[in-house]
């Protein structure tokens, strides 16, 4: 991980702007301001989609007003692009969108495959977890981390789009943990839905129980 001090003394600045409309496969669809970056710490091609009002969120939240409201989502080809129910990245996406819109914030959309590790590397975790692995364990036996997920470029993102408080829609603790280390005031964190599957019920259940994810499951039915 990259330290606290590094990430502030490296300032990223926005590269472009440039409007897109967005559609769905349920038949949302919206318009998103997607904004590239120059001086991100890591060096990857993270975007910053701008929803809803944003312009008017900035300035409300700078004038002392309720802080927008921002998603870290990181990238999941399988999830977000295909479709796949071993996760709940795709409709977390989904949900995501339209609520920022709703009130205008933020999506930061994370290079970030496989909590860290990769498309690869995910899908070779993958095959673990149908051996018997959780999602965690999964990693570790690949010679990885458990989540190696970095959020320095995401504080930078922020600070260039002159976000220095959100509301943080996520069920990740660690994401409020280092925003918040980095120096994001993360005013609320506010969960997601639960889109349960019958292929993603183990998977969730395992991040509520091992890093402490808001979600809530019926497992005693």
């Amino acid at each position: 991980m990259f330290e606290a001090e590094a990430a502030t003394a490296i300032k990223a600045t926005v590269r472009r702007q440039v409007t897109v409309p967005l559609r769905f496969p349920d038949g949302y669809a919206t318009t998103a301001r997607v904004m590239t970056f120059d001086g991100l710490a890591d060096g990857k091609e993270h975007l910053a989609l701008g929803l809803g009002d944003w312009q008017r969120a900035l300035t409300k939240s700078a004038a002392g007003g309720r802080a927008p409201l921002v998603r870290p989502h990181s990238e999941c080809l399988t999830g977000d692009v295909f479709g796949s129910q071993r996760c709940d990245c795709g409709p977390q996406l989904r949900e995501a969108v339209e609520r920022i819109a709703q009130e205008g914030g933020f999506l930061l959309y994370l290079r970030q495959e496989g909590r860290g590790i990769g498309l690869y590397a995910k899908l070779d975790a993958y095959a673990l977890q149908d051996d018997g692995l959780d999602t965690y364990q999964a990693n570790v036996a690949l010679g990885r981390g458990e989540d190696e997920r970095d959020y320095t470029a995401a504080a930078q993102m922020l600070a260039a789009l002159g976000v220095d408080r959100v509301r943080l829609l996520s069920n990740n603790p660690d994401k409020a943990a280092q925003l918040t280390t980095l120096g994001i005031d993360v005013t609320q964190r506010i969960p997601t839905g639960v889109h349960l599957s019958a292929a993603n019920v183990r998977y969730l259940s395992v991040k509520a129980t091992h890093t402490a994810h808001t979600i809530e499951l019926p497992l005693a039915e």
